[in-house]
């Protein structure tokens, strides 16, 4: 993957980052553990649901100013954009 998670700090690099997802997947969808749609959004949520916990066992803190409302509106609007 081109572009690592922690060097997401703007809306322009979160797209980028989205982008290499998509080529990740389509250049080895057998390296993906949730590579089918359902699977990936479930794994999603679980890790949301669990997020202190990945961030407590990294040695780091949960982001406070994290925008929820921006990732879920982005995640809605994806469903129907073209």
């Amino acid at each position: 993957m081109t572009n690592p998670p922690d060097r997401v700090d703007s809306r322009e690099d979160l797209a980028a980052f989205v982008r290499s997802l998509r080529r990740s997947h389509a250049e080895d969808e057998s390296s993906w553990a949730n590579a089918d749609l359902p699977s990936f959004l479930e794994a999603l949520a679980a890790w949301i649901d669990d997020a202190d916990g990945w961030y407590r066992n990294t040695g780091q803190e949960l982001p406070p100013d994290g925008d929820w409302t921006f990732f879920a509106r982005a995640l809605q609007a994806a469903t129907v954009y073209e």
